[in-house]
């Protein structure tokens, strides 16, 4: 068994982080970001780490390649610092959508990423609602990945009643995430099909597959970037007569026009956790769930060696 047990955060979300170390009963480790006026970073452990159990915690936010480099800069550090074993710990895992090579000529970037935190010197990794769950096939190192839908759909029993509701998908590719939902909370499902009539223009909703008419709409997806497919998905299915719409998914990236385009959608209510900070993003009618006590619960699991499947339970 390790030595000790000790949890360090990043720049990217250091309120996650601290409260992590809350539900643990821990202190937050010791340490210093310097970044010279050439943009280098140095990371200073403040604290002995020798033959410990460290999980350093760095979420994808903006700016995101910056938070990249700063996350291999840590894992190197502690692996020169010998610790017994270093656990990344990435909320929302950098550049999930790329997972394969989907045009001539690109990165599968998501396998990059990979290669990247073993080289740096990761032994495990612990993340959250993949894009792609194939992304754990892109490791040699175990990949320990947590699901918000018990959470999400736990919050939403508790305050709302949904005997006239039905789950969207707002498109096919999110139909497969979207039956967690449907077993916890027992309802219908309905999935957006969206067409692309060239290869220079945007998929656009043009068939409903299941019913709507007179029922309230929950729009569920893995993640809300520029915003604008969830409001798209928000209007057609209010048009095919859906009495109100509520959406929830895991990261709130809010990227671009987002905050802007969902306070001004017909969206009634949006849950989102806190995988990503939210801080700065004006969204009243947007409500932050904490993934805190789920990741501390993990982090507790893999130090002391018991399963992490019973939290999908």
């Amino acid at each position: 068994m390790f030595r000790q047990l000790k949890i360090f955060s990043g720049s990217s979300h250091p309120e996650l982080g601290q409260a992590i170390c809350d539900h643990l009963e821990i202190r937050l480790g010791r340490s210093e970001l310097i970044e010279f006026s050439n943009e280098n970073l140095v990371f200073h452990i403040e604290e002995n780490v020798r033959e410990c159990d460290v999980f350093v915690i760095q979420t994808a936010t903006s700016p995101v390649n910056k938070g990249i480099m700063e996350l291999l800069i840590m894992i190197d550090a502690f692996k020169h610092a010998s610790a017994a074993r270093i656990t990344a710990v990435i909320p929302y895992f950098p550049y999930a959508r790329s997972d394969k090579k989907d045009k001539p000529r690109i990165s599968i970037t998501a396998r990059l990423m990979a290669d990247l935190l073993e080289v740096a010197g990761a032994d495990r990794v612990l993340t959250m609602d993949l894009h792609s769950p194939q992304i754990q096939g892109f490791f040699h190192i175990p990949v320990d990945q947590l699901i918000a839908a018990p959470l999400i759909c736990d919050h939403i029993k508790e305050h709302d009643a949904l005997e006239n509701y039905v789950l969207i998908a707002a498109d096919a590719g999110e139909a497969k995430g979207l039956g967690r939902f449907a077993n916890r909370l027992n309802l219908p499902m309905a999935i957006i099909d969206k067409r692309r009539y060239a290869d220079d223009e945007k998929a656009v909703p043009t068939n409903l597959i299941g019913d709507v008419k007179g029922k309230h709409a929950l729009i569920i997806d893995d993640e809300i970037a520029t915003g604008g497919t969830l409001v798209e998905a928000a209007r057609f299915v209010e048009k095919h007569g859906a009495l109100s719409v509520m959406a929830a998914a895991t990261h709130p990236v809010l990227s671009g026009p987002a905050v802007e385009r969902i306070n001004n959608s017909n969206l009634k209510q949006i849950f989102v956790t806190d995988t990503i900070p939210t801080r700065d993003k004006q969204v009243p009618k947007m409500k932050v769930l904490t993934v805190a006590p789920m990741f501390a619960e993990a982090i507790k699991r893999i130090h002391n060696g018991d399963s992490i499947s019973q939290l999908f339970r």
